[in-house]
């Protein structure tokens, strides 16, 4: 059974094992040299810090990941985050990446979030799917933003409503305030 659990540094070799070929094999991630294991661990804490990132262990093997990160630096943006979330190859279409979106989507309502959005290197439709079945709704297309594996790529933004849009709202909890 696959356990779905707030991550921790100590996670950040079994993340990379799930990261690492999508950013040598594949143009989802723009990224063109896979983090180091030291690298991962900074990403997993500092993200911990405010936001969450969660992992799905299988017997204590990590089989993949999700996490959210702030959309812009700016104050007026405090409400919206992106989310994403990979799974290892071998775990793909069992249910990893819902799992692990739900727990994540609650937890950021539960932190006073009010829009998730996700960012999706196209084509992809497996992740186009995955996203519009979770309720996310398609909201544009940023054209020939990267270019790896030899050819230029779009990128697809999808959002989410997480909660009511209420003037003057709170700023979000961080999840050291709730951990």
């Amino acid at each position: 059974m696959t356990e779905i659990r707030i991550a921790s540094g100590d996670d950040a070799e079994g993340v990379l094992a799930v990261y690492a070929p999508i950013v040598r094999d594949t143009a989802i991630s723009f990224e063109t040299v896979p983090p180091t294991v030291a690298q991962m661990r900074e990403r997993i804490e500092s993200t911990l810090t405010v936001l969450p990132w969660l992992v799905a262990a299988d017997e204590q093997e990590i089989v993949g990941y999700a996490y959210a990160s702030r959309h812009r630096e700016r104050a007026a943006y405090q409400w919206a985050v992106e989310v994403s979330a990979y799974v290892r190859e071998d775990a793909r279409r069992g249910g990893v990446a819902r799992a692990l979106y739900r727990a994540m989507l609650d937890i950021l309502k539960d932190l006073s979030y009010r829009t998730a959005l996700a960012g999706i290197a196209l084509p992809n439709e497996a992740s186009v799917a995955f996203h519009e079945s979770m309720g996310f709704v398609k909201v544009g297309v940023y054209h020939n933003v990267g270019y790896k594996m030899e050819s230029w790529h779009d990128v697809g933004w999808w959002e989410l409503a997480l909660g009511e849009y209420v003037n003057d709202p709170a700023p979000p909890y961080r999840m050291s305030e709730v951990r």
